[in-house]
């Protein structure tokens, strides 16, 4: 598994270091999971590669350093663990050079089957007296466990630098019942694009598979950002992705929209997994920052757009099990009157809010979707932490399977 592109590393200079932009360009892509034909499919090193490794003495004839990263759970419920090097620009001056990164992940309960990676970096030509310092960061996904990592980076001429250190991931002991998404011992490479395909769920079938109906509103943390940055992506298509993993749905509808834009960006109804590709297709077009003019003269434009939303999506929602709105702090200048609301009435089927929200103690009200949710006799949730998403999302599809159950158990009874 690997991925192909380039990548860019900027490199940090000032003083002699007269170039506003130095790269380093990586041709074969940021990061790749070497795979060989050694024992248990172990990549075959370089004899040379594999004795710096194995000597587990650090070396410095290129100098170097490899600062690790603590291992930090992410929303995809994965550890995410790694290391940032940093050489100076004077060991790199002259002419073209090549720099190239190599290092395994061992766990310490499967120890004949390290992981290995590797990430070749061209460097340009580089001025004698040169200041400053290139920084080059990797990263890999483990579950939980203890590790040992071998690492080493090495350039054109041969000179080598290498740094050892151990890692351990661990729930804290509130959080042991969370369901990892990678097994314990288990290392990958640094995840897939954020809308790849899910592995096929085996679904629960007949009256216990659920269709549940999600809303989501795909915006920045900060309502007014003409940005989605990728941590405030990455949230928003985790809680998906724990909604799409749970075996007990068995059908989706998805209405994907941006009330900054007033517009329902992708939408799928029905569907037995949700198409994350067609979904990352369609935000692709999303381009925050630009204003409509047909939207300069309406004052409560947003409000308008999130009640037209309500009126066609969730009333019309009749035959679903659950309506799940997903997304940040909804924070409008005017929320959804009353009277619509009341004019609306209620629904016959649970509702729900996951409110990804980073900081919850910066906006701790309801926003203009809380409002609606609150109307509906619904429950919010927010989510500012993986934990958070687990148990949310596992309570919501139990209230869910429970709810309709009730409904099933009454339904039987009339007859």
């Amino acid at each position: 598994m690997h991925t192909e592109g380039t990548a860019f590393h900027v490199i940090s200079c000032w003083g002699a270091c007269t170039a506003l932009g130095l790269l380093l360009a990586a041709p074969a892509g940021a990061q790749k999971l070497l795979v060989g034909d050694g024992p248990g499919g172990m990549a075959r090193l370089l004899n040379a590669d594999a004795a710096v490794l194995d000597a587990q003495e650090a070396r410095h004839d290129l100098p170097c350093t490899a600062t690790p990263t603590k291992p930090v759970l992410g929303f995809d419920l994965k550890f995410h663990a790694g290391y940032e090097a940093a050489i100076p620009l004077r060991e790199l001056a002259g002419s073209e050079n090549m720099l190239t990164i190599l290092f395994r992940v061992t766990p310490d309960d499967h120890r004949d089957v390290p992981v290995s990676f590797s990430q070749h970096y061209r460097v340009p030509a580089i001025e004698e007296g040169a200041n400053g310092a290139a920084h080059l960061p990797g990263d890999f996904e483990i579950g939980e466990g203890n590790y040992h990592v071998d690492w080493l980076m090495r350039d054109q001429a041969g000179r080598v630098c290498s740094h050892y250190w151990d890692l351990r991931a661990s729930l804290p002991a509130r959080d042991k019942e969370v369901s990892m998404a990678i097994a314990p011992g288990v290392v990958e490479g640094n995840g897939p694009e954020s809308f790849q395909a899910e592995p096929p769920v085996q679904r629960a079938q007949g009256e216990a598979s659920l269709n549940v109906k999600i809303l989501i509103n795909f915006a920045p943390q900060n309502y007014r950002s003409t940005t989605l940055q990728p941590r405030d992506l990455n949230g928003l298509i985790s809680i998906l992705r724990s909604l799409a993993r749970d075996p007990r749905i068995g059908r989706f509808s998805i209405v994907a929209f941006n009330l900054e834009k007033e517009r329902v960006i992708w939408r799928q109804d029905s569907a037995e997994q949700i198409d994350f590709p067609g979904l990352g297709k369609a935000l692709g077009s999303l381009q925050l920052g630009t204003i409509d003019v047909k939207r300069l003269g309406r004052k409560h434009g947003d409000t308008e757009f999130l009640e037209d939303l309500i009126r066609r999506e969730v009333l019309g929602a009749r035959q679903v099990d659950a309506l799940v709105f997903a997304g940040p702090k909804a924070l409008l200048d005017q929320n959804v009157p009353e009277g619509a609301l009341r004019q609306w009435g209620q629904v016959d089927y649970p509702v729900f809010y996951l409110n990804y929200t980073a900081d919850p103690r910066k906006t701790p009200w309801h926003d203009a979707i809380g409002h609606v949710v609150k109307f509906f006799k619904g429950t919010e949730y927010t989510i500012s932490r993986p934990r958070d998403l687990w148990f949310a999302t596992n309570e919501v599809v139990s209230r869910v399977a429970e709810s309709k159950q009730t409904k099933t158990a009454h339904a039987m009874s009339a007859r």
